[in-house]
C-alpha cells in the first residue's frame, strides 16, 4: 500500500487522505511542503516567519481539502493558500506595528527586539538579504508573478491562472518587477 501511494498521483492522494489516510498526508506534504516555504519566505523575508506560515497553509488546505477540486492541480490550489496566508500574515503584521507604535515609550523597554540574532546573521549571505529587501519593496500584483514564475517555476499560463488574471498581464508584470528590481539593486 504505501508503495502505491508514494507513486500516486496528488489528485489521488487527495482522495486516499480524505478516506483516512495518513500516509497521503504525510506525502501530499513532503511533495510540496518545499515550494510552500519558498513562496512563503519570499514573502515574509523571515525564516521562522516563513514556518509559521507554512504550517498555517497545510492546516488550511488539510481542513479544506474536500473542497479541492479533482482534476486540478493541487500545487495551484495550494500555492494559493499559501499567498493567501502570506497576506495575512502582512496584515496582521502592520496591525502589531500599529500597535506597537501606539503604546507609550516607556513600554518599549519590554518589546522584544526583531533583529536577527548574531548566528542567523553570520549565515545569511549580504548579497541574499539585499535582494530580499528589494523584492519585499515591490508591490503585490508584480512581486507575486515574479516569485511564482522565477522561484517556483510556474509557467506563465499556470501563474494566470492562479492569479486569476490574463497570460500577458502575467507577461507585463513580469518584465516590469524586473525593471523596477534592476533599478532598486543598483541604488541599493
Amino acid at each position: 500500500m504505501a508503495g502505491d501511494v508514494d507513486t500516486a498521483s496528488d489528485s489521488d492522494l487527495v482522495a486516499s487522505a480524505l478516506d483516512g489516510s495518513e500516509h497521503a498526508y504525510r506525502m501530499l506534504m513532503a511533495r510540496h511542503r518545499e515550494a510552500v516555504y519558498r513562496l512563503a519566505r519570499a514573502h515574509v523575508g523571515d525564516e521562522s516567519e516563513a514556518l509559521d506560515v507554512t504550517q498555517e497553509c497545510f492546516i488550511a488546505a488539510f481542513g479544506a481539502l474536500g473542497r479541492f477540486e479533482h482534476g486540478r492541480s493541487f500545487r495551484a490550489w495550494l500555492l494559493r493558500i499559501a499567498l493567501n496566508k502570506c497576506r495575512d500574515w502582512a496584515r496582521r503584521r502592520a496591525v502589531r506595528r500599529f500597535l506597537v507604535f501606539a503604546r507609550p515609550i516607556e513600554d518599549a523597554i519590554h518589546i522584544a527586539d526583531k533583529a536577527p540574532d548574531p548566528e542567523m546573521a553570520l549565515q545569511a549571505s549580504v548579497e541574499v538579504k539585499r535582494i530580499e529587501r528589494a523584492l519585499q519593496t515591490l508591490p503585490l500584483k508584480l512581486r507575486d508573478p515574479l516569485i511564482l514564475c522565477t522561484v517556483e517555476g510556474m509557467s506563465q499560463d499556470e501563474a494566470a491562472a492562479l492569479l486569476k488574471v490574463s497570460r500577458k498581464t502575467i507577461e507585463t508584470r513580469i518584465y516590469r518587477a524586473r525593471q523596477k528590481l534592476s533599478a532598486l539593486l543598483e541604488t541599493a
